[in-house]
């Protein structure tokens, strides 16, 4: 057993006595550990709990020359060592270098660095780090030397020039410095160099050689913030004219192609400041008419603020108008027919005064035409012709500019589509002014035979009437009315001009033909103007006749009305009957018609003319007739035909209608009886019911007992459906 138990304690991972390897553990849980760590914490435990603190190397002192050589011998070697290995790596020369130079031998350091020089000259770092060496050591003239090759070899570093200027300026080699920076001018650097190179002459008073290296600045770098720093150095050193003609010589420059607003306010406000307000606005005006208005926004909020300073009001009025009419011109080339703003931007331009700029704005404006021809593109657009024909006459005093205008208009207009009655009016109106009837007359002739309209007739008519052309005013009207036979107001207007001029009958007659016409667009209103006009002329009865003829077309409540009202107005003895014979007629009639509100309106109009006119009888008479009103309840149904809940309305109940209907009140006496029979049959039952109550209650006493009965033979008989079908076959 010993000895098993010794076997059983052998390790899993060799072999037994028995030569058996024996099985290794499975792993159950394959899942990943919920708390997982990473190399990098690994790493960060153990630097924390400073497992791997290496001991600094020991201190090692040299007590002689001989050890001293010895370190240096081993130092070199390592620095070669690490040199031959890659000598592209710099910084190992920089190294190198430096500890040659700690140790005092500027000899081996510069032989490092010009060692590593030749590997890579270019490297602006290495030059920097063996010029510093130089100057660190007082080394004066080798620095100066190193500098020399430097920006011979890279001319284009600026950081050697910054630092080579910067050394012979603290060694107070002012001549040198200066030939540095000329030679570094030379190679035309940027902006900043010459800056530099002005201030340098400045902190020594070298006005005239800053001048002169502005001179050389504006043209190397011409752009317009340098002209302006000329310019304002001039200034702040008290030289004006210098500044002003500066100025001018930028403007030269660039010319009127490469215009910026910078050098114009810059120039403006200079003036401003010199108090020469009126150079100032020249300035500003030349500005902004020479350049782009898109380019001008900051000129014009500059200009405006100088004008309001120490300007007049007519000058500040001026800024704004320019200012508006920069606006209308973005928006008009944004959107060339946006009509409204052409009309606004014409408007503006109208109170400047100047004609050849107004005359060039309508031909702008009217050169962008409708694309479509439909009339509502042009509406908004045909009145820039007429505004531009009207200035012609009324401001610019040409006439024959005006007429061309107009003439160019309508040819443009498209008069088989449609046309503007209140151009050729306008036209024709013209014409007249100028005392040339016969083409205003051919305008209007060729405007109907063109495109005939209800306005050009009407124009037409009203311009003959004033010149009391009356035969061609008939003619007019004649056609008027073949064109449009339909319209009641131009019947009217020719029998008016007709009764005018003392022709009744002749008017008499068109009332006839018009009132014969099978349609009219309002018949009412011939109507009522032909019978005024008989009650003008006292035609009595011809003013009856024309009612009783109206009542035979429409039996409308208002022609009766206005009928009894006429009859009441005609000064004769029965005019009282005659109305009240009126009110009679028409309630019969009304009555026929059936129309309950035009009826009651009708009686109310008659009550109120008995009262008037009327005695207490006839007055009774009229009350009688009046209706009595009733609310009464309807369904409403929508348009699919369902229902919408009901409604309350009023109907009204004439008398006389309910003494046609005598049957109604037997029908209401039948209904009472019904009534009452069904009361005494209600109360026979209740009688009967009382007395066989005792039987009642046995019946239903034996009704449920029958019921229990079937529903133990059929226990399915609680289904309806399955009732309903034994009941069936019970049937059957």
């Amino acid at each position: 057993m010993a000895g098993r138990d010794a076997e059983i304690e052998k390790p899993l991972g060799g072999a037994t006595k028995m030569g058996k390897v024996p099985k290794m553990a499975k792993v159950k849980n394959k899942a990943p550990a919920e708390l997982q760590i990473t190399a990098e914490q690994l790493l960060r435990e153990a630097k924390e709990r400073e497992l791997e603190i290496v001991p600094p190397p020991p201190k090692q002192k040299i007590q002689d020359e001989e050890e001293l050589r010895d370190f240096q011998m081993r130092k070199r070697k390592n620095f070669e060592d690490a040199i031959r290995k890659n000598r592209s790596v710099l910084s190992n020369w920089i190294k190198y270098a430096t500890w040659e130079e700690s140790q005092g031998v500027l000899d081996r350091a510069r032989s490092v660095y010009e060692r590593a020089l030749d590997v890579d000259h270019r490297n602006i770092g290495l030059w920097l780090k063996y010029t510093e060496m130089e100057m660190r050591s007082k080394q004066v003239n080798h620095a100066r030397n190193l500098w020399d090759r430097a920006v011979t070899i890279l001319p284009r570093a600026n950081q050697f020039w910054y630092k080579y200027t910067y050394m012979e300026e603290m060694l107070n080699n002012i001549p040198g410095c200066r030939a540095v920076f000329e030679r570094w001018m030379e190679w035309e650097p940027d902006e900043q160099p010459w800056l530099t190179y002005i201030k340098f002459e400045l902190r020594y008073k070298e006005l005239d050689r800053a001048r002169r290296i502005y001179e050389k600045f504006v043209f190397v770098h011409p752009d317009n913030k340098n002209w302006i720093r000329f310019a304002r150095f001039e200034e702040s050193h008290g030289f004006i004219n210098s500044a002003r003609l500066i100025y001018e010589r930028a403007v030269e420059f660039f010319g009127e192609e490469h215009m910026e607003e910078k050098l114009f306010i810059a120039f403006a406000k200079f003036e401003e400041n010199q108090k020469e307000h009126d150079r100032a606005r020249v300035i500003y005006k030349y500005a902004l008419d020479n350049m782009e208005k898109e380019n001008c926004t900051e000129l014009f909020k500059a200009y405006t603020i100088h004008e309001k300073k120490f300007g007049e009001r007519s000058g500040i009025e001026n800024v704004i108008l320019s200012k508006r009419k920069f606006q209308y011109e973005e928006e008009v080339k944004e959107n060339p027919m946006n009509y409204d703003a052409w009309f606004d931007y014409i408007r503006l331009v109208e109170s400047e005064g100047n004609v050849d700029v107004i005359r060039e704005t309508y031909e702008r404006a009217i050169a962008n035409v409708p694309p479509s021809k439909e009339k509502h593109y042009w509406r908004r657009y045909i009145y820039l012709w007429i505004n531009y024909a009207i200035y012609e006459e009324l401001e610019a005093n040409d006439m024959e500019r005006a007429r061309q205008v107009y003439r160019a208009a309508l040819d443009l207009l498209p008069h088989k589509r449609f046309t503007f009655a209140k151009l050729w009016l306008l036209y024709a109106q013209f014409e007249i002014r100028q005392k040339d009837v016969g083409t205003a007359r051919r305008a209007l002739g060729s405007a109907l035979g063109k495109c005939p309209k209800a306005k050009i007739f009407r124009g037409y008519i009203d311009m003959e009437i004033q010149l009391r052309e009356f035969t061609r005013c008939r003619t007019l009207y004649e056609k008027f009315l073949e064109f449009n036979p339909e319209n009641v107001q131009t019947w009217m207007k020719f029998a008016e001009l007709e009764t005018l001029l003392g022709d009744v009958e002749r008017a008499r007659a068109l009332y006839e033909l018009a009132i014969g016409q099978p349609r009219l667009d309002m018949p009412e209103i011939l109507w009522k103007a032909y019978i005024d006009f008989e009650i003008e002329q006292e035609e009595t009865d011809r003013a009856r006749d024309l009612y009783k003829r109206l009542l035979t077309r429409t039996q409308h409540v208002k022609v009766w009305l206005s009928f009894a009202q006429f009859e009441l107005q005609v000064e004769h003895e029965d005019r009282l009957e005659e109305a009240r014979h009126v009110y009679e007629e028409a309630n019969k009639k009304l009555r026929q018609g059936g129309e309950k509100e035009e009826r009651l309106m009708l009686l109310e109009a008659w009550r109120q003319f008995e009262k008037e006119s009327g005695s207490q009888s006839t007055i009774n008479v009229v009350e009688k007739l009046m209706p009595r009103r009733v609310k009464k309840r309807r369904k409403i149904q929508s348009e699919d035909g369902s229902d919408q809940g009901w409604e309350e309305y009023f109907e009204y109940i004439f008398p006389e209608d309910e003494a046609d209907k005598p049957n109604l009140k037997l029908l209401a006496m039948a209904k009472m009886w019904k009534k009452n029979k069904d009361q005494q049959q209600d109360e026979e039952v209740s009688t009967e019911t009382r007395e066989s109550g005792a039987t009642e209650v046995i019946t239903e006493e034996e009704r449920r007992a029958e019921e229990t009965r079937s529903r133990e033979e059929n226990p399915d008989a609680d289904d309806q459906d399955i009732a309903n079908e034994s009941d069936s076959d019970d049937e059957e």
